[in-house]
């Protein structure tokens, strides 16, 4: 029998930080949650997938701010090994705070506002990301803009 292939996916994905409290997607069905965003079509920049999936999930203009990092992430699900690209950028969406409730436009998805403080005990995946937002975005120039779990 012949073994599935690996599969390597390019994800953009943004950081917007209001009051102490992280912008979260989170899967409705499963509960975890993620960093707003979604894959990178071909020919299309990281930016612009960014702001376009802000666009389709939220109904909100955005803007891709300061680059902050790559996370690359190797997961295995039904028996195929998924290895995923995020590269991460400062997300600006005037107006958004955790006052005001983010309304996902698709069903699967709802958008919650996670204290900081909580992020690190959170279902935030990938789970690599929970002590790393803090640091990158504390400090313009930090060594660790790579962090990955592949070939541990």
């Amino acid at each position: 029998m012949k073994r599935p292939q690996p599969e390597i996916e390019l994800i953009a994905r943004g950081v917007l930080v209001k009051d102490g409290m992280l912008l979260a997607c989170r899967n409705v069905r499963r509960g975890n949650l993620y960093l707003p965003g979604g894959h990178v079509d071909f020919g299309e920049s990281a930016r612009t997938a960014l702001t376009r999936e802000v666009m389709e999930e939220l109904g909100l203009r955005s803007r891709a701010g300061r680059f902050l990092g790559v996370c690359e992430f190797t997961y295995e699900r039904k028996g195929r090994t998924t290895c995923e690209v995020n590269l991460v950028f400062e997300l600006k969406i005037p107006g958004a705070s955790p006052s005001k409730r983010a309304r996902s436009r698709e069903k699967k998805l709802a958008f919650d506002w996670v204290p900081l403080k909580k992020l690190q005990r959170s279902k935030l995946l990938p789970a690599l990301l929970r002590p790393w937002i803090s640091r990158r975005l504390s400090s313009k120039a930090d060594p660790d803009a790579f962090i990955g779990n592949y070939g541990k």
